[in-house]
This record gives C-alpha cells, sequence and structure tokens, in this order.
C-alpha cells in the first residue's frame, strides 16, 4: 500500500470517526477494495485516530481547558478548594473524575484482549453483524430514551456504564461514539449531552491507544501492518483535517435531528458486505 493509499483511508477516518457508522469498520472495508485487497490493521487504525482526537482537542479546547484546571485544583488543593469553588468549578473538576470512571473499562479490556483486536475482531462476518446489531440498538435508545438528563445529571455509576459500552468499540463495526452515545440515550440524555460526553470520554483512551500503537510500529514494525510511518502520519494529518470540519458539523446537527439516518446507513452498509461475503467477492479474513 502507498501514501495515495493512505491519504484516501485518512479521509475515511476523519469523515467516520465522529458519525455513529464505525470508522474502524470503515477502513476495514475499504483496505479491501484498494489495490492490494489488505487490512489497514489495527496500528494504522489506531494512530490516526489521534488526528481525529486532536480535532476534538481543539474544537472542545475551552471545555476541555475548564475541566482539567479544576481538576487540577481540585487534586492539589483538596478539600479547601471544593468548599470555596464555584457550582461551575466543582462541575468541571466532577467532570474530569468522571471521564477518568469512564475510561478505566476500556484501558483494562484494551490492554487484556490484544490477540482478539488485532485477530478475531477484524473478521469482516463480525463487522458486518455488528453494523446491523447496533445500529438497531441505537434507534431503539434514540428512539425510546426519556430525553430529559443533561451532563449536570451524570454520576459516576453513568460515568462507568458509558466506559463499558466504549468498550464494545475494540470490534470494528460497533462505533465507539455509536456505543456511548446509544448507552447515553438509553440512560435518559439529551442527545447532545449523550454525544458530547461521548467525545470527550474518547480522548484519553483514543490517545492512549494511539500513542501506545505508536510505540508498537516503532520497536516492533513487523506488527505494523502494510504502511510505513511516513504514510501513518500522512493519513493522521488528512484525518484531523477532516474530523475538525465532521464534528462542527454534527454538533449542529444533533441539536435538532435524530440519529435515524446513520441507522439506516449501517444496516444498509452490514446487510451489502454480508451478501459479499456469502457469495465470495472479498475475504472475510
Amino acid at each position: 500500500m502507498g501514501l495515495l493509499d493512505a491519504l484516501l483511508l485518512g479521509l475515511i477516518q476523519g469523515l467516520t470517526e465522529f458519525l455513529p457508522i464505525s470508522s474502524s469498520a470503515h477502513l476495514r472495508i475499504a483496505g479491501e477494495f484498494l489495490p492490494a485487497a489488505t487490512d489497514p490493521g489495527a496500528t494504522f487504525t489506531a494512530i490516526t485516530q489521534i488526528g481525529t482526537e486532536l480535532a476534538v482537542l481543539v474544537y472542545f479546547a475551552s471545555d476541555i481547558g475548564r475541566i482539567l484546571g479544576s481538576w487540577f485544583r481540585s487534586v492539589s488543593v483538596g478539600k479547601t478548594w471544593w468548599a470555596r469553588a464555584s457550582r461551575d468549578e466543582r462541575a468541571q473538576a466532577r467532570m474530569g473524575w468522571l471521564i477518568i470512571v469512564g475510561t478505566l473499562p476500556i484501558v483494562i479490556v484494551g490492554y487484556t484482549a490484544q490477540e482478539y483486536i488485532r485477530g478475531a475482531f477484524r473478521s469482516l462476518w463480525l463487522v458486518a453483524t455488528v453494523l446491523i446489531v447496533f445500529g438497531l440498538i441505537l434507534a431503539a435508545a434514540d428512539w425510546w430514551g426519556r430525553k430529559t438528563r443533561d451532563l449536570t445529571n451524570l454520576t459516576a455509576s453513568h460515568g462507568l456504564l458509558y466506559g463499558l459500552a466504549q468498550t464494545l468499540a475494540l470490534i470494528p463495526g460497533v462505533s465507539r461514539s455509536g456505543a456511548t452515545i446509544a448507552m447515553g440515550r438509553t440512560l435518559g440524555y439529551d442527545r447532545v449531552s449523550a454525544t458530547r460526553y461521548s467525545f470527550l470520554l474518547a480522548i484519553p483512551a483514543v490517545l492512549g491507544s494511539g500513542f501506545y500503537e505508536l510505540n508498537t510500529a516503532l520497536t516492533r514494525p513487523e506488527l505494523a501492518g502494510p504502511f510505513g510511518l511516513v504514510e501513518i502520519a500522512a493519513a493522521t494529518v488528512v484525518a484531523f483535517g477532516v474530523a475538525l470540519a465532521v464534528i462542527a458539523w454534527l454538533m449542529r446537527y444533533i441539536a435538532t435531528r435524530s440519529f435515524m439516518p446513520f441507522v439506516i446507513y449501517r444496516v444498509a452498509l452490514g446487510s451489502a458486505l454480508l451478501i459479499a461475503l456469502g457469495a465470495g467477492v472479498i475475504d472475510p479474513l
């Protein structure tokens, strides 16, 4: 695979990372239709996600700055700070703790399930199935969710449930944003709040995974997949620019619209993939 292939995959990564349609599934599928017909690999996917998460850092810079500032002050000063802090400052510090709580499940599962992440989870039969199943789960959660809560109602137990949902994104086809948004909607959070926390929660997990895989690419290049570091770096830059535009569009879109178009797309893509696999058009492994 060459530079043009990497740039195309970087474009796909940027377009799909934050939409609830699974960027990892799209990269996995797209790889089969490129000239080399090869899986780009978990390492390529994770490293290019550094670019998309940098887009989150830019878009939500003021929110993240307030969260980090309040959280560090709460840790360094302790009870004295909590007694003197404003309601908003306490809420921001609490959000920092809830992001940590929500990140723990994927850290544990992601570290212990590396064999499956690089192997069995990338079967296109599994990808096609979860595209459909989790699309329907998102539809049900979005339709029947109570829609009465915002992030001021977020609790430690809800943060942990969000985190457990995020671990499912280790399977290409589930979608990190799709799984966590579906959990948020199930718990009764409105679309904007569910999506906002989903994006914030992803930051430590995705950056941690990305830099872990970058280290893997540097120290064990035989596990890095078909691309070299130059191609991966170029794809990551493309993913950053495209993702920044997608985030801005999506946050406007969900303020007034449902996730149903994404559900229909997921079911259609998963069904088409099952047909292609059944007909032997593409190799599932």
